[in-house]
């Protein structure tokens, strides 16, 4: 994994550290975006589905690239264990698991970071640079 790089502020103190700018935080929605959507109620389907093979074609390109995977779900602490499982034996790769993302879409992710977002709408595919508006805090 990539080395973070230490950063200090204006006033000399530290700073959160940043990665290199080559590399890529990707930060990687479950079910819905590398498999089928499966709610929290329905845990058994968890072990059974398969994953999108796109999905685990460019998620693991990009792994082998340097960047950083981490897969974000709303999956509970519950679930952490069949989650490992399923993502291990389909052969993703990745260096975290985050649990616990809230439920319901409409996401607006408010950070002192740069963050960048792509909509999954059935297909991984490399990533392609477009123009298009987005929101941000007036100046």
């Amino acid at each position: 994994m990539a080395t973070l790089k230490q950063k200090l502020g204006e006033d000399g103190k530290a700073v959160s550290p940043l990665l290199p700018e080559d590399v890529k935080n990707y930060l990687i929605d479950i079910d819905g975006t590398i498999t089928d959507d499966i709610p929290n109620e329905e845990p058994e389907r968890m072990e059974t589905c398969a994953p999108y093979p796109d999905a685990l074609d460019i998620c693991n390109k990009w792994y082998e690239e340097g960047h950083v995977i981490t897969f974000f779900t709303s999956r509970t602490e519950a679930h952490r264990e069949i989650t490992e499982r399923w993502l291990k034996k389909h052969g993703f790769k990745y260096q975290f698991l985050l649990m616990g993302k809230p439920r319901g879409g409409n996401y607006h992710w408010i950070d002192n970071h740069m963050v960048r977002a792509t909509r999954f709408k059935g297909k991984f595919t490399d990533l392609v640079l477009k123009e298009k508006w987005i929101e941000v805090f007036e100046s």
